[in-house]
């Protein structure tokens, strides 16, 4: 395949900061490490398929592959499906907004017909986050940021076009990083090694528990911690410094204005900012008028005057960094054989933000054990539920499941009195 030539409409800032950082080394992949003039010449290099339509990128293999073609895209102004196959690609590309950039799959859920969720934004809208973000954690060229996850995963990918926008090096080799992006799980690992920990830590995917906080500050850690979402981005952040009083809550990111407007469940955030995604395909993130957009995540405010973030209303589950619709997860348990009807909320964990549990109707001599087992094959690893319930669903008055009902039940250990079937640990949290 020939090297698309046509470049109108591409975006060249990448390119042109790394022809400017020259020998400085700009990835460091698998003990594999490319200077940032021989990446900018790669990108040059780089063959993509023909055409002028969205390009696909698995992005779950070689992560310097994996930059480059995404870089390639920008640079030639091709949009890129990151997390997709080049055939899943051309089956969504009529859907992609105009002046897509990056494209990528949601890390949670699927929709029910196995379709990803698409966040389609501008490459603008993550490249305006970048000096603030380096900024508020103190991030500078001499930095080696480390990448902790699959580039398929927004905060990941993030992590990686960010180190490359300062000049730092993007790094999976945690033990020689100054600072790393990770979700409060991932850094908990860390911690609990003997691994020498970075200088800072910027940490999202879920709320973070005070004594990992605590813990962070014992050894010396900056916390940087936000709270985004991949379709709005950052929305609120705070910086704790070793030593810091305790924890006050977030405020907004800069450059973002937030709403908290309120709903029947709480205090629901709304952004506008120059961060947010051009739009979902299949998904449910919401605009106003006005230019505000939620994805129904509900908050609370701190007595220091600061936000603290709750998680989203009873149809999203955030676990481990990724989000999960529940409606998704129970349209795949209710296809099961022996599942009457299904109900799967988040209940609070302290390393994962929720944990997943699902609750299911059974027909008589079905066994909870081969349902669970089922859904193994059913769903994605992230979206398999860790706690089973065989219970009769508490209802709204509509007759649909009562999910804020049957979350409270759970929590307050009454879930499971009196049946027959005890719930099921099916993998250890």
């Amino acid at each position: 395949m020939a090297v698309e030539a046509d470049r109108r409409g591409g975006d060249r800032r990448v390119i042109d900061r790394l022809g400017a950082f020259g020998d400085r080394i700009a990835l460091s992949f698998g003990g594999r490490s490319v200077r940032a003039d021989e990446l900018a010449r790669a990108v040059a290099r780089a063959e993509l398929p023909a055409g002028r339509g969205p390009v696909g990128c698995r992005a779950d293999a070689d992560p310097v592959a994996a930059i480059t073609t995404v870089l390639a895209g920008l640079d030639r102004g091709r949009p890129v499906l990151v997390g997709a196959t080049q055939a899943d690609t051309d089956r969504v590309a009529d859907d992609l907004p105009p002046d897509t950039g990056l494209a990528l799959t949601s890390s949670g859920s699927t929709a029910a017909d196995g379709r990803p969720r698409i966040i389609a934004r501008t490459a603008e809208s993550w490249l305006a986050s970048a000096e603030p973000l380096a900024e508020l954690a103190g991030l500078g060229p001499d930095d080696r940021i480390g990448v902790t996850g699959p580039l398929s995963v927004s905060m990941h990918l993030y992590a990686a076009l960010h180190a490359l926008w300062i000049g730092a090096t993007a790094t999976d080799q945690l033990a020689s990083a100054s600072a790393l992006h990770a979700t409060p799980t991932r850094l908990a690992r860390l911690l609990s090694s003997d691994a020498a920990p970075p200088r800072t830590a910027i940490v999202a995917g879920a709320a973070l528990p005070d004594r990992l906080r605590q813990q962070a500050a014992a050894r010396g850690i900056r916390l940087v911690e936000y709270y985004g979402a991949a379709e709005l981005s950052f929305v609120l952040a705070a910086r704790h410094d070793p030593g810091d009083d305790a924890d006050a809550g977030l405020a907004p990111f800069p450059g973002v204005e937030v709403d908290l407007r309120t709903v029947d469940a709480g205090l629901e955030v709304w952004a506008r900012s120059p961060y947010l995604a051009l739009d979902v395909v299949g998904g449910r993130m919401r605009r106003d008028d006005d230019g505000f957009a939620t994805v129904g995540d509900l908050v609370e405010r701190t007595a220091a005057g600061g936000v603290r973030v709750l998680g989203r209303g009873d149809s999203a589950i955030i676990t481990a960094g990724a989000t999960v619709l529940a409606e998704d997860v129970e349209a795949h348990l209710t296809a099961l054989p022996g599942v009457r009807d299904a109900a799967v909320v988040g209940e609070p964990h302290d390393l994962l933000g929720e944990r997943i549990v699902a609750v299911v109707e059974l027909d008589p001599g079905t066994r909870l054990e081969t349902v669970a087992d089922a859904a193994r094959a059913a769903l994605s690893p992230v979206e398999l539920p860790r706690r089973w319930f065989a219970a009769d669903l508490p209802r709204t008055p509509s007759g649909k499941p009562a999910r804020g009902r049957l979350r409270d039940e759970i929590i307050a250990g009454r879930l499971g009195t009196g049946h027959p079937r005890p719930f099921i640990d099916r993998r250890d949290a």
